[in-house]
């Protein structure tokens, strides 16, 4: 009796060891991501009923691409995270007879109610043919029959009883039928949706080894960086006219493929960039080396130059001030950190992980802006509408491209560009063919002449602007002559008609000042001497 209890002590303590050695599994929730231009911060939470002692936890739906080195575990004090592995090929029976069993429900009922379908269609065919059988034997009565009266009346009266009972419940059947194909689409909708949730159920895991004090509910923060989202920032420029300021909206497009959809998370985007090269650069000697070796320093000069571009513009989140910046759209927190600029959105937000651009509205600003036009016709024959923004520094806004629509018309795309030097921020708000422009070469003013070891070349041009519109407008005309860089080649400036010129690079400019209807010619002439056996390729 003693060895067999003994045996029994022996068997429950193996038995319980082995229970206690399973794996716990535990489903992450993600609560809140930061998005940066090429990655994403993800933060989730997860809890897990622990023994106390040692155990391998399973944290399922985490990103299927993570950055192992950015991954942070965080739990109460009284737990140790001994080790943390991601792998995306974790395989094992609960795992996969929990996936199998969430449409299992929903199968099992298709398959009785598809029976219970084909047993009622079978009955209502049985009813049919009564019916078919009924109608044709009620010519059983009449002059040949040979039946008498009372006979022939009983038996009128049992094909109409029976004609009425086969009716109602061919009726009956037929109804029920309708009934139960609906509560079958209902089903199949629903296995639908199982099959498509399970489809989304990330491969990513991470397994954990805890250490745990005292037994109980433990809960965990993950945090970790995955390289599967990003997003850009793009406008929509709106503009009733040249005396109003533009409307701006400043929006996202957020893309991500993490492998987990985001469903009511905190959204915050950052112009960071978590993935940058923090190390600063440093100057070696610069050693000259004769031309073949020209090379060799030409790609070692142009490593350090690539660093020392990388570590610009670093993405390090520091602490946030705010610059009270609420808007009447969304209300996006905008944070101006020393580094970077972050949007917090304040609602929760759906990003499906399906690799799709979803757009978020972060700012609503009025830009006061002074219009003027632009044209250079010898390389565009249109003018171009341009508002000028002073002090654009604090709208922090961001590269990215822009819709422009001006008196309620799209009127094509630009681009925004605030990284620059000047103090005015030049928006292209399309172009106005009501603004008409020419540029003509004029031939008898124009030609080539040919001297003793040169040849002098003449180029005059006409260029005409006129104003078709109902208002008077203001336009900056540009235009250009060539500038020798070779002391065989000289080139003389004849004529410009009062342009501003810059020697430096060739750019002539006048400020137009033109009434409705008014027309204004403008007339540039220079002069090459170049060696006769020379060909210049570029004029």
């Amino acid at each position: 009796m003693q060895k067999t209890n003994a045996l029994f002590v022996a068997f429950f303590f193996i038995s319980a060891l082995a229970i206690a050695q399973k794996p716990i599994f535990t489903t992450a929730k993600t609560t809140a991501v930061t998005v940066y231009f090429s990655s994403a911060e993800i933060s989730q939470t997860t809890s897990a009923l622990l023994p106390k002692g040692t155990s391998e936890i399973v944290v399922k739906n985490v990103a299927d691409y993570l950055n192992e080195n950015t991954l942070q575990i965080g739990a109460s004090a009284n737990v140790t995270v001994l080790s943390a592995q991601f792998t995306t090929n974790y395989v094992s029976e609960y795992d996969a007879g929990e996936k199998s069993a969430i449409s299992k429900n929903v199968r099992d009922s298709i398959a009785l109610v598809e029976k219970t379908i084909k047993k009622a269609t079978n009955a209502m065919d049985a009813e049919a043919k009564v019916i078919e059988l009924l109608d044709k034997n009620q010519q059983v009565y009449g002059a040949n029959s040979g039946l008498s009266v009372a006979e022939l009346t009983k038996m009128v009266e049992y094909y109409k009883m029976k004609r009425a009972e086969s009716g109602n419940l061919y009726d009956a059947l037929e109804d029920k039928i309708k009934r139960l194909n609906e509560l079958l689409s209902g089903l199949k909708n629903r296995l639908d949706v199982n099959l498509k949730n399970e489809e989304k159920t990330s491969k990513g895991k991470l397994v954990l080894q805890i250490m745990n004090d005292v037994a109980g509910n433990v809960a965990f923060e993950i945090s970790y960086l995955s390289n599967a989202a990003s997003w850009e920032p793009f406008y929509d420029l709106r503009a009733n006219s040249v005396s109003e300021p533009i409307d701006m909206t400043y929006k996202a497009r957020v893309v991500q493929s993490t492998g987990i959809d985001w469903k009511k998370v905190k959204l915050s985007l950052s112009s960071g960039n978590p993935n940058q090269n923090n190390q600063a650069p440093q100057l070696n000697p610069w050693f000259l080396r004769y031309q073949n070796d020209y090379k060799e320093v030409e790609l070692r000069d142009g490593d350090k130059k690539m660093e020392e571009v990388v570590v610009t513009n670093q993405g390090i989140r520091k602490d946030k001030k705010s610059l009270g910046y609420l808007n009447a759209v969304v209300g996006a927190e905008i944070s101006e950190n020393q580094l970077n600029v972050s949007f917090d959105i304040p609602l929760p937000y759906d990003i499906l992980s399906n690799g799709k651009a979803h757009s978020v509205a972060l700012d609503q600003i009025k830009l006061p802006a002074t219009y003027k036009y632009f044209a250079a016709p010898k390389a565009e024959k249109d003018a171009f509408l341009l508002a000028e923004v002073n002090d654009y520094g604090k709208y922090n806004l961001l590269p990215g491209e822009a819709n422009v629509i001006f008196e309620n018309m799209h009127v094509g795309k630009t681009f925004i560009d605030p990284n620059q030097t000047a103090d005015t921020l030049r928006l292209s708000m399309g172009r106005d063919r009501k603004i008409a422009i020419t540029r003509e070469k004029v031939i008898d003013k124009s030609g080539t002449k040919f001297l003793s070891a040169k040849k002098e070349q003449t180029f005059t041009y006409d260029i005409t602007v006129r104003n078709n519109k109902k208002e008077a407008v203001a336009i900056l005309l540009q235009d250009q002559y060539p500038i020798s860089t070779d002391k065989e080649t000289e080139v003389e400036f004849k004529e410009s008609d009062n342009a501003k010129q810059n020697p430096e690079t060739g750019l002539l400019s006048w400020n137009l000042n033109l009434k409705p209807g008014e027309s204004k010619k403008l007339r540039i002439s220079y002069k090459i001497r170049s060696p006769k056996d020379k060909v210049i390729e570029n004029l």
